[in-house]
């Protein structure tokens, strides 16, 4: 789904902001993303750390279920930010949760430097197990 880029540009601004954000004293890796709801709206989430390493979470995977929490059902697009000259894009962990929610999403990964990675959900998980797959009758 294409973006403008006012709000594309708003997207980014938010991503960028949310790492200042960022509870990352173990990583020391500051992430922060921006999801575009179906509604048009926007929502900011960064990385959370815990010492239990297992229980900390991704920047997208934050601003996702901020969305959620507020009432939508749809992602169209999620921005990250990472601190790196090259972007880096989301973890399978948080692909998979993209998926659930806009499986046709665009995701675009920014870092410090003027490189830029602009792409679909579907080309970073192609075949992703998803809802439908869950619907599908028994043998």
């Amino acid at each position: 789904m294409p973006i403008s880029r006012p709000v594309c540009q708003r997207l980014e601004k938010t991503a960028r902001e949310a790492a200042a954000h960022s509870y990352s004293p173990y990583s020391r890796f500051k992430v922060g993303a921006a999801v575009l709801g179906g509604s048009g709206k926007v929502y900011a989430g960064c990385n959370v750390e815990n010492a239990s390493y297992g229980l900390c979470n991704c920047a997208e995977r934050t601003a996702i279920f901020s969305a959620i929490a507020a009432g939508e059902r749809q992602i169209n697009a999620v921005v990250i930010y990472t601190p790196t000259t090259e972007p880096t894009l989301p973890c399978g962990a948080c692909r998979q949760v993209i998926h659930e929610f806009g499986p046709a999403a665009t995701v675009i990964a920014l870092g410090k430097g003027r490189a830029r990675i602009e792409t679909t959900l579907e080309t970073l998980l192609p075949a992703a197990f998803g809802p439908g797959d869950l619907q599908r009758p028994r043998r």
